[in-house]
C-alpha cells in the first residue's frame, strides 16, 4: 500500500465525486495479474533499440516499474537459469550482438514486459506459474521480439497520430455522430495495431526459442495457462477475463494460442525441443508466491500488514485484493464495495474536518461522527451518489491515517452492519502474529500412488478455489488428472 500525501482541498474538478470513487474502486478490483503479455511504454524511448542503457531516462522508468511492482526479487538460483537461457536466446536470434539485462519484480501479478533498451522484466508470479524452462523461454524471446521489432517506437507514433486525430475531431463542430465516428475508427486502428505487434512479437519469439533448442510449443502452453488463470481470477471477481480485448492492446489469448501453435508447427512436431521441466521446478521450489507480506497481505477475509502491524476481516461474501494503491473488496454479485487506503492528515486537523473537507463530495456534513474503535480516534460520514450510498470512516493510527470506504447499491440494516463490523475489526497485531506472518511459498513434490488433484489440493494453503488453483499452476485442463511420479507445484506457508 502506499502512502498519498494530504492534497489542499478543492470544489469542482478537484474533488471526488462519489459516483466516480466507486468507479475506480470496482476497477482496482480488476487488477492485479495481467493475462496477457504487456509491453511497457516507456516515458522517453529512443527511436532504436540499443544496448542494455543506463541513461536518466532509462533509470526513471526502471525505477517506476520497480516502485510499481514491489521492487526487485533476490534469487541466485533462479537468476542464473534466466541468465543462461537468455544467452541461448539471444545466440539464436536475428540480432545475436544486443544485450539484455532481465529483472525479476516481486510481484504475485502474472506480467512481462520489455523496453526499448533491453531490459527485460518478468515477475515473480509469471515464473511461478510456468511449469518448465520452455515455457519461460516462450515469454524471454517474446519480449526480445518486441525490442527487436522496434515496437515501442512504432507504438509512441501511433500515440501521437491518435492525439491528433482526437484534436481533430474537436475541431469538426457538434456532430456527435461523426465525431463518434472517428474517434471509434481511431481506437480500433491503434487496438487493431497493437494486436498485429503481439502476433508478430509471438512468431518472432517462437522462432527464436526453437533456434535455441527449446520446445516451440511452450508458447502455446503458457498462454493457454495465463487464459485458465485470468478465468480463475474473473471468477473470484465475477468479472470477465475478455472483457476488454475487442479495444485492448493484446489479442484474445484462444487467438494466440492457435497462433502460436501454427507457428512451433513449422519448427518441430509437438515435444520436439527441450522442456528442462524437472530443473525448472526444482529451481522454483520454495519460490515466494501471492503477495510479500512486507506489503501486507490477504488470507480469506482477513488483510494483514505486519510491517505497518495492523489487521482487519473484511464481511462475509467478499474478495479481497491487495493492490498497490489500496485494498479492494467486492461482495459476490458485485452489490456492495470497499476501499481500504492510506492518507497523511495533519495531526491538528480533526477526523471529522478532515471527512468535510472536499476530497469526497456529496458528504452529508450533519451524519459527521467522531467516534473511538478499539482505542483509536476515528471519525464516519456518510455520502450519496446517483446509484450508490457511501459509508466512510477514517481511523487514526500512529502518525498515518487510515480510510474505509464503503458503498453500497441499496443502503441497508446489512451494508451498515458490514461496515461497522468491518472497521470494529481493526485492531493492532500482537507481536505473535508479527513474527507469525510470513510469504506462500510454491513447493514442488512427487504425486504418490493414490493422489488425485482433489487429495492434493487439499494440501494447499492460503488459496481460494484450492482444487482450480493447483490445475492452473500445473497446467493442466478440466478434465487431466495427475499421474504417479509427477513433479507437482503446491502453495504452502
Amino acid at each position: 500500500m502506499t502512502v498519498i500525501r494530504p492534497r489542499r482541498p478543492t470544489a469542482g474538478r478537484g474533488s471526488w465525486a462519489a459516483p466516480a470513487l466507486l468507479c475506480a474502486t470496482l476497477l482496482l478490483a480488476g487488477c492485479g495479474d495481467a493475462s496477457r503479455f504487456q509491453t511497457a511504454a516507456p516515458a522517453a524511448s529512443p527511436a532504436k533499440p540499443a544496448r542494455v542503457a543506463h541513461s536518466p531516462a532509462a533509470e526513471r522508468e526502471h525505477e517506476r516499474i520497480l516502485a510499481t511492482y514491489g521492487g526487485t526479487y533476490d534469487d541466485p538460483k533462479l537468476e542464473a537459469l534466466i541468465s543462461k537461457t537468455v544467452e541461448r536466446l539471444v545466440a539464436a536470434s536475428d540480432r545475436p550482438e544486443l544485450a539484455y539485462k532481465v529483472t525479476i519484480l516481486n510481484s504475485g501479478a502474472v506480467n512481462a514486459f520489455a523496453l526499448p533498451t533491453g531490459q527485460l522484466y518478468v515477475t515473480r508470479g509469471l515464473i511461478a506459474l510456468a511449469s518448465d524452462t520452455s515455457e519461460l523461454s516462450s515469454v524471454l524471446s517474446h519480449e526480445m521480439a518486441h525490442v527487436l521489432a522496434k515496437h515501442a517506437s512504432i507504438r509512441e507514433d501511433q500515440a501521437r497520430q491518435a492525439a491528433l486525430v482526437t484534436r481533430v475531431v474537436t475541431d469538426m463542430g457538434n456532430d456527435p455522430d461523426l465525431t463518434a465516428l472517428a474517434l471509434a475508427k481511431t481506437k480500433l486502428s491503434l487496438a487493431s495495431f497493437s494486436r498485429a505487434q503481439e502476433f508478430e512479437a509471438d512468431g518472432i519469439g517462437v522462432g527464436i526459442s526453437a533456434r535455441a533448442q527449446f520446445d516451440p510449443y511452450g508458447a502455446a502452453r503458457f498462454l493457454a495457462a495465463m487464459e485458465r488463470n485470468a478465468a480463475l481470477k474473473a471468477a473470484r471477481s465475477s468479472g470477465d477475463p475478455r472483457s476488454q480485448d475487442f479495444l485492448s492492446s493484446h489479442p484474445a489469448t484462444p487467438e494466440r494460442v492457435q497462433n502460436a501453435q501454427a507457428n512451433a508447427r513449422q519448427y518441430s512436431a509437438p515435444d520436439g525441443g527441450e522442456r528442462d521441466r524437472e530443473s525448472y521446478l526444482a529451481i522454483i521450489d520454495g519460490i515466494v508466491y501471492g503477495e510479500d507480506p512486507s506489503e501486507g497481505f490477504v488470507r480469506g477475509r482477513r488483510f494483514l500488514h505486519p510491517k505497518l502491524g495492523f489487521t482487519f476481516t473484511a464481511p462475509e461474501s467478499f474478495t479481497l485484493d491487495n493492490t498497490a494503491q489500496a485494498v479492494i473488496g467486492v461482495r459476490e454479485g458485485g452489490s456492495q464495495a470497499m476501499r481500504f487506503d492510506v492518507v497523511r492528515v495533519a495531526s491538528e486537523q480533526s477526523l471529522g474536518d478532515y471527512l468535510n473537507s472536499g476530497w469526497m463530495e456529496n458528504v452529508d456534513k450533519a451524519s459527521t461522527e467522531e467516534v473511538t474503535i478499539n482505542g483509536l480516534p476515528a471519525a464516519s460520514a456518510v455520502a450519496r451518489g446517483d446509484q450508490w450510498h457511501f459509508r466512510v470512516y477514517a481511523l487514526r493510527f500512529g502518525s498515518d491515517v487510515y480510510r474505509f470506504i464503503f458503498a453500497a447499491k441499496q443502503k441497508s440494516t446489512e451494508s451498515e452492519r458490514n461496515a461497522r463490523e468491518t472497521v470494529g475489526s481493526f485492531r493492532r497485531l500482537t507481536l505473535e502474529e508479527i513474527q507469525a506472518a510470513r510469504p506462500l511459498r510454491i513447493k514442488v513434490i512427487t504425486v504418490q500412488p493414490g493422489d488425485t488433484v482433489e487429495s492434493l489440493s487439499h494440501r494447499m494453503a492460503g488459496v481460494d478455489r484450492p482444487a482450480e488453483r493447483f490445475r492452473v499452476l500445473n497446467g493442466l485442463d478440466a478434465h487431466a488428472q495427475v499421474k504417479v511420479r509427477d513433479r507437482v507445484k503446491i502453495v504452502v506457508d
